[in-house]
């Protein structure tokens, strides 16, 4: 019998929402502060999933100021098909409010939002018998609406506020039988996550909480996935069911981190008694009965190109004069757009770190500007390899703490700048035990010149429970003064 690893899509990818589409599924994530927004993976099994793009892929579709904070922006979408078109909806909590778009293929395009009249976060979509959409919102409330304008025709009504655990959220209405299903998530998306589900005849309620709730939840236990929930429902042509979620993979000494952000697992559903039953979600599960594997994209990016890969992102926004693929053929030139990564308005483009062990390269021409290699939480946690000069050098931003951390004089001309993060055997290459590094942190962040490593960094700090917020750590390539040209980019996971 074959079997699937989880997570089924890593690294900082939460809030995971899915549809079916004939033996075709689709699946949104949040994306907060990034840009573009939303990304769009495909499938044929629910378990080999490949990003053909992002929903929000234009500014006239999102719009994030340089005085949006991390973790604000773009909040859970959810993705639905219904008559023929694709509906995404979802809320940008930098300004706008809840909006949706539509598109007729998934690839796009994707249209312009129309905004919806709805207080709250976490916004649904479901369409009763007599073709009526209602929007659900975290609170939870429904309201009968008008996808094409926007417009509220009822509600919104007070429906069901879960088992009364704090922040009763990611709702998602379901008409499966006779019942209307409403499954949310509460107790916080930490270490209390859970789902819970009720269920009614009609979508505006009453409903009745399923009697063994919550029906998923991990808190409390040891088990090596943790925080699961905000959760999707699924039903594959075999009649079989399934849950998409996120949860998170904590590493090292109490208190544990997870760096990697919250991430997309997949569990297996049983309905018991008109009530569906998931879990525990195991590291390793027996497989749908599809099976479609995907080729996945090229370890390294040579940058030839007409546009960017998808999974390229840029905090806030990607203006057009900051980065080019035709300025200097067969490279990612970036221009600098502002002088700090302490701030907002700096240009940075990376991607997920998707693998507890992993190993970045890059190759970039420095030329007269000052840029390199960042792992970024945020404007306030991020580790930077960066050449300017005829120097390379390391910085760490910790907090209120900015501090240059090793110098390295290098020759002119291109060079190669590696980012080796680790979790097994935390140990220097010289080998020396790297100070406070066997005191509980989930990793090590190697930084490298060439063959020379200039620091060794505890990951701790690069973590949700150091730096906040809702994503997870990003690995890239920026500019902070001139012009920085890149050559190629590589990212290869590492067995962990």
């Amino acid at each position: 019998m074959r079997s699937y690893d989880n997570p089924v899509i890593g690294g900082f990818h939460p809030d995971p929402s899915v549809c079916r589409v004939g033996e075709d599924y689709y699946l949104v994530c949040s994306s907060f502060e990034y840009f573009p927004g939303v990304p769009l993976f495909h499938s044929r099994d629910l378990v080999h999933w490949r990003q053909i793009g992002n929903v929000l892929d234009r500014p006239g579709q999102l719009e994030l100021p340089d005085d949006t904070v991390a973790s604000a922006g773009i909040y859970a979408p959810t993705l639905r098909h219904h008559d023929g078109r694709f509906y995404m909806i979802t809320t940008n909590v930098a300004g706008g409010g809840t909006f949706l778009v539509t598109a007729e293929r998934p690839e796009g395009p994707w249209s312009d939002p129309v905004w919806i009249d709805v207080p709250g976060i976490d916004p649904d979509l479901a369409w009763d018998e007599d073709g009526a959409c209602w929007c659900a919102v975290a609170g939870v409330r429904v309201a009968r609406i008008d996808p094409a304008t926007g417009k509220v025709l009822e509600g919104p009504l007070p429906v069901w506020s879960g088992t009364g655990l704090q922040h009763p959220e990611a709702p998602h209405l379901y008409r499966i039988g006779d019942w209307w299903y409403l499954m949310l998530a509460e107790g916080g998306t930490d270490l209390g996550h859970g789902v819970s589900i009720a269920r009614s005849r009609s979508p505006r309620g009453p409903y009745e909480p399923a009697p063994s709730n919550p029906v998923l939840s991990h808190r409390g236990t040891d088990r090596p996935i943790q925080c699961t929930g905000h959760a999707d429902l699924v039903q594959a042509p075999d009649d079989s069911w399934w849950m998409l979620l996120l949860g998170t993979r904590p590493r090292g000494y109490f208190p544990q981190y997870h760096v990697l952000g919250r991430e997309t697992f997949l569990a297996p559903v049983r309905w018991v008694d008109g009530w569906p039953r998931v879990g525990p979600v195991r590291e390793r599960h027996p497989a749908p009965a599809a099976w479609h594997p995907v080729e996945l994209p090229p370890e390294r990016d040579d940058f030839d190109a007409e546009q960017l890969a998808p999974y390229w992102i840029s905090p806030r926004a990607r203006p057009d004069g900051s980065w080019s693929l035709s300025e200097r053929p067969g490279h990612l030139t970036l221009h600098a757009t502002g002088d700090s990564l302490d701030r907002p308005g700096h240009t940075f483009v990376g991607r997920r770190q998707q693998h507890p062990d992993c190993r970045v390269e890059a190759r970039l021409d420095p030329g007269t500007g000052r840029g390199g290699l960042s792992v970024r939480m945020d404007e306030a946690h991020h580790y930077d390899l960066e050449i300017a000069g005829g120097e390379a050098s390391v910085i760490a931003r910790i907090g209120p703490v900015r501090q240059r951390l090793a110098r390295q004089p290098v020759p002119p001309g291109p060079l190669t700048l590696t980012v080796e993060i680790r979790t097994q055997d935390p140990v220097s290459p010289t080998g020396q035990d790297v100070p406070g590094l066997r005191a509980g942190g989930p990793d090590v962040v190697v930084l490298r010149v060439g063959d020379v490593p200039l620091a060794e960094l505890d990951g701790r700090y690069l973590s949700t429970q150091v730096a906040g917020g809702f994503t997870g750590r990003v690995v890239g390539m920026y500019v902070t003064e001139g012009t920085v040209a890149f050559d190629w980019f590589a990212y290869r996971p590492s067995s962990d």
